[in-house]
């Protein structure tokens, strides 16, 4: 048969959530499209079940992540960025139809976005070490304050960079233990959809990174209001829904990070992820452990250490 003559497969997009590609339980999905409206796919629509589902796939993977080494997750992220490499080319052309980019810039956002990986994936078993310490005390004690992750981190991506401020989000929030829901770009989520196909290759356990698609306010409503969240991401919610996601997250004393400036649109989207990113990301969603431990008896000879 000739080309003219075949008819292409449409990709059919799922949601990622434990490990798996499950439809969204209502069944619904809703129109994506380019920068021309043009239409590119059928994006699932998820639910406040979805959101549920994602928080239980979340907190059941936090355990066994939270509790590798920062070697080992250093190390699944870096497989993250081999496999993206691999794939280069697919997200090149949806970064492009996304965003409305020229292929040599969403060439060089995917470029950045398997960079960034590389990124987290090296400061894994770093992060530690600056964000903790030995405390001096007046006493014969030696007092330590060593970083751990927070739980279960809802993640609001960013409206408008749909794979390189993804990744931005997404990959200091698992650097560091925590596990993630993650609520995709509304009118660009394919790319975030693609990469749950990445993660789910990548070594990375399910339930790890969870990933939804739809109307971000509908979905971000019950995980600000979930009791077993413990931290969220406000990233890619405007000046108004932020401060309800805000007052809902009070409720259980969660971890709230709203980035600024909130740009002309409302939405806190005008940072500029080619930027270096820093490791404010990185403590953002990290708690402060800290230990007491006696000396022994400390007299003319000093510790008995």
């Amino acid at each position: 048969m000739s080309d003219q003559n075949r008819l292409g497969v449409f990709k059919t997009y799922k949601l990622y959530v434990g490990g798996k590609f499950p439809r969204s339980e209502s069944g619904r999905v809703y129109e994506v499209t380019d920068s021309k409206g043009q239409w590119l796919a059928n994006a699932p629509q998820s639910s406040r079940k979805d959101a549920r589902d994602a928080v239980v796939a979340a907190r059941k993977a936090f355990g066994g992540w939270s509790g590798a080494t920062a070697y080992n997750r250093g190390q699944v992220l870096y497989r993250v960025a081999e496999m993206l490499e691999g794939r280069k080319e697919q997200f090149v052309r949806e970064v492009a139809a996304s965003e409305g980019l020229s292929k040599s810039k969403a060439a060089a956002a995917v470029d950045a976005a398997i960079d960034r990986w590389v990124w987290y994936a090296g400061w894994t078993d770093k992060i530690g070490q600056i964000s903790g310490g030995a405390n001096p005390v007046a006493g014969p004690f030696f007092n330590l304050s060593t970083p751990e992750p927070t739980g279960v981190v809802a993640v609001l991506a960013p409206q408008k960079s749909s794979f390189l401020g993804l990744v931005s989000v997404i990959a200091p929030v698992i650097a560091t233990g925590n596990t993630a829901v993650v609520i995709a770009s509304a009118d660009a989520p394919l790319p975030a959809l693609s990469l749950g196909e990445v993660l789910a290759t990548s070594d990375v356990p399910g339930g790890v990174v969870n990933i939804l698609s739809g109307a971000t306010a509908e979905i971000a409503a019950p995980l600000a209001a979930h009791q077993d969240v413990n931290a969220i991401d406000l990233t890619g919610a405007d000046a108004a829904l932020a401060k309800e996601l805000e007052i809902a997250a009070a409720d259980n004393l969660k971890r709230v990070l709203r980035p600024q400036p909130v740009d002309a649109d409302g939405a806190s989207d005008s940072e500029d992820w080619s930027a270096s990113p820093g490791t404010h990301r990185l403590t953002a969603f990290l708690e402060t452990k800290t230990v007491w431990h006696p000396t022994g008896a400390l007299g003319a000879a000093g510790s008995s250490y």
